[in-house]
C-alpha cells in the first residue's frame, strides 16, 4: 500500500508541477492549451484507474490464495 501511496503522491505532484510549468512557458493559445491540459489529466485520471485496477486484482488474488488455505508472504517494510 505504500508504494501506490507514493507512486499516486508523485503523480499529483509531478502533474501540478508539470500543468504549472505548462501553463506558464505554452506558446499556444489558450483554447489549445486548454485541450493539451484536459487530455493531459485524462490521461493521468486513466493511469489512476489502471493502477488501481491492478493493486484490486493483485489484493483480490491474495485473498483467493488465503481463503484456499495457501501461504501469502507479506510485503517488507522499506524505509
Amino acid at each position: 500500500m505504500r508504494k501506490f501511496g507514493k507512486l499516486f503522491l508523485g503523480a499529483v505532484i509531478g502533474g501540478l508541477v508539470g500543468s504549472g510549468l505548462a501553463l506558464l512557458f505554452a506558446p499556444e493559445s489558450g483554447e489549445k492549451t486548454r485541450t493539451e491540459i484536459e487530455g493531459y489529466f485524462k490521461n493521468f485520471k486513466d493511469e489512476i484507474i489502471r493502477a488501481a485496477d491492478e493493486k484490486r486484482a493483485e489484493l483480490e488474488e491474495q485473498l483467493q490464495k488465503l481463503r484456499s488455505g495457501q501461504d501469502v508472504p507479506l510485503e517488507e517494510k522499506k524505509g
